[in-house]
């Protein structure tokens, strides 16, 4: 059971992981190379993909809990510690930004209220990546030490 618990958790979070900086990526190379019709669509596409990385986001801390629910110190208690921060961020800032993005770039407000959103949302958005990387290599150097003591 802890093995798919474990793997449940490593599937949900590289999930999210991988949308989000797509959706980071896809956000800063449309603004610099792309016209607003190409915005539009980035952002259509990333207003729709929130729907799944709430769930996914949901899951890895469900299971990451249920993995390891009394931990208080070292990489796990770090990784539980920031896991409050990703997901407030997220619900409070990303997904507004984005629902309320993908509603100017439809109307076609390009303007200075557009791009002042933009740049909380890209922020919002490397801050979570920033945290969520972090999690990754906590993740891996505690597997590393687990594998260490089995040989």
């Amino acid at each position: 059971m802890k093995k798919k618990l474990a793997l449940v958790h490593r599937l949900a979070s590289i999930s999210a992981y991988l949308l989000i900086m797509s959706f980071f990526t896809s956000t800063v190379l449309v603004e610099l190379f792309g016209n607003h019709q190409a915005i539009l669509a980035v952002k259509t596409y990333i207003s729709y993909a929130i729907w799944a990385v709430v769930p996914l986001m949901a899951i890895t801390g469900i299971t990451g809990a249920k993995m390891a629910p009394n931990v208080k110190k070292g990489p796990l208690a770090a990784k539980k510690k920031r896991m409050p921060f990703v997901a407030l961020n997220g619900l409070l800032i990303l997904v507004p930004a984005a629902i309320y993005l993908k509603y100017l770039a439809g109307m076609g407000q390009f303007d200075t209220m557009f791009y002042i959103i933009q740049g909380i949302e890209l922020l919002a958005g490397f801050i979570n990546l920033t945290l969520m990387t972090l999690n990754i290599r906590d993740a891996r150097a505690l597997k590393a030490s687990r594998k260490s003591m089995l040989v």
